[in-house]
């Protein structure tokens, strides 16, 4: 008779909330962590982890993975083990009732976490128009759809504010109210990026200055790593100094990659971001992995507006200043873009691994259990997760083993080579005490559950 399901040995484990590291075994049971000793612990199956860090499992906190299994392949290959979705402002298609009661049915490789979006309400009410405003009554259609959303358990709001431009304060105002009314955090993706984002930076801060609504901002690189990093993170202590509930998360990459019909790539964007057409690479389609000309761009923007591309425009430096400030939370922006079951951007397959190799290992400009904290406890904290990014008996045994020596991402730009070569250093990854991921090698498994958002923010 063995003791535990699974036993993972004589692992360098991480305390993210105590910022500190312990040899120990783990013992696994009904999908909890049931044991954190150095006593001997029998099981039907043993993870060898000497030598290795055994870490909770990563927490994605801005991803667009919504039910994709080819995403939460790559996803799961690099240790995320829950991600939260519904990200700028797109949720899923249909009744959010049915999307929750699917993949509670049907299980999923990892654990989801859902938002209402803004962008998919004002279409839910008819509002297709991404350069018109919503009118009262258009408005009133979206806070009652929204808090049905927030009833059947969304765990948040996000708004997509670049790619509908002509939204109004006025509606945007009465859903972050909502949203504070009902302790949901709202995730903001800023209405422009580059130097006239530092005025959309300001306006997603009166947000919740003026709802307090807890705020997040999202992939802060991607809006404001083009040389003006300093000046935007400035902004954010000054927020935080006021006692504004604001936090943030952010990449590690310079290339952001959107739907090249989007809102994102009109007329003005190359002035704004001061580059040329052949700093714009596509994602997908015809044309993937090219560089594009003036003609094949407009092409794009007339044809294939739903094909992705992506903007090489930001400062390398700026990615790693953004990651070492405290409190800021890793994120991928996983996906949004494929091209059958390829990733368009190779975050969706080295975000995790890249971040470790880079801020740990060669830079050094995080210890590695601060670098834990900010992929496990504080996104778990901040999404109110209590039984999430933490090793502790009772929590869920959400699990990454992985060599620090070795982790690396292998995932390059579709200019450079393969967005989807999986990294190198990850053993084992577990998802609610089952094995999801060994050495790269996915399980057929699906013990990811499709959690819902009951109580408030505070009170989960």
């Amino acid at each position: 008779m063995h003791d535990f399901d699974t036993v993972i040995t004589n692992g360098t484990v991480v305390d993210p909330e105590k910022k500190c590291v312990t040899v120990a075994s783990l013992g696994i049971r009904d999908g909890k962590i049931a044991a954190v000793t150095r006593e001997r612990l029998s099981a039907r199956h043993v993870l060898d982890a000497a030598g290795k860090i055994v870490s909770p499992g990563f927490i994605d906190i801005h991803t667009h993975v919504e039910g994709k299994a080819d995403c939460a392949g790559y996803m799961a290959a690099m240790g995320v083990t829950t991600v939260y979705n519904g990200n700028c402002g797109i949720s899923p298609p249909g009744a959010m009732e049915d999307f929750f009661g699917r993949y509670e049915r049907e299980g999923f490789l990892i654990n989801q976490l859902e938002q209402a979006g803004h962008t998919s309400l004002r279409e839910a009410v008819g509002l297709t128009d991404r350069y018109a405003p919503a009118s009262q009554v258009q408005t009133a259609g979206m806070i009652a759809l929204l808090e049905k959303a927030f009833d059947i358990g969304a765990w948040g709001l996000s708004f997509g504010l670049e790619y509908v431009p002509g939204s109004s304060a006025e509606e945007v105002l009465a859903l972050a109210r909502t949203a504070a009314r009902y302790g949901k955090l709202v995730s903001i993706h800023t209405r422009t990026d580059g130097y006239r984002g530092l005025a959309a930076l300001k306006e997603a801060i009166d947000i919740t200055r003026l709802t307090g609504a807890a705020v997040n901002i999202s992939h802060f690189v991607y809006q404001y790593g083009f040389g003006m990093a300093v000046q935007a993170l400035a902004m954010l202590d000054d927020a935080q100094r006021e006692g504004l509930d604001i936090s943030v998360d952010s990449g590690v990459y310079t290339s952001f990659a959107t739907s090249i019909g989007s809102a994102v790539f009109d007329d003005g964007c190359l002035q704004k971001w001061g580059c040329g057409y052949d700093s714009i690479v596509a994602a997908t389609g015809k044309y993937r992995g090219k560089r594009l000309t003036d003609e094949e761009f407009h092409e794009l923007r007339a044809d294939a507006p739903d094909d992705t591309a992506i903007a090489l425009i930001g400062k390398e430096h700026e990615i790693w200043e953004i990651l070492e400030r405290p409190g800021v939370m890793l994120s991928s922006d996983a996906g949004t873009m494929y091209e059958g079951a390829i990733p368009g951007h190779p975050q969706d397959a080295g975000t995790f691994p890249r971040f470790f190799r880079t801020m740990v290992r060669e830079q050094n400009r995080l210890s590695l259990p601060e670098a834990v904290a900010r992929c496990t406890s504080l996104p778990a904290g901040r999404l109110g997760l209590k039984n999430k990014g933490k090793i502790k008996e009772g929590a869920d045994a959400d699990i990454v083993v992985f060599d620090p020596d070795r982790i690396r991402d292998n995932a390059q730009l579709p200019c450079d080579g393969d967005t989807s070569a999986r990294p190198d250093g990850i053993d084992y990854v577990l998802v609610g005490g089952e094995l999801a991921a060994d050495h790269g090698e996915l399980k057929p498994v699906k013990p990811g559950k499709l959690l819902r958002g009951r109580g408030t923010l505070w009170n989960r």
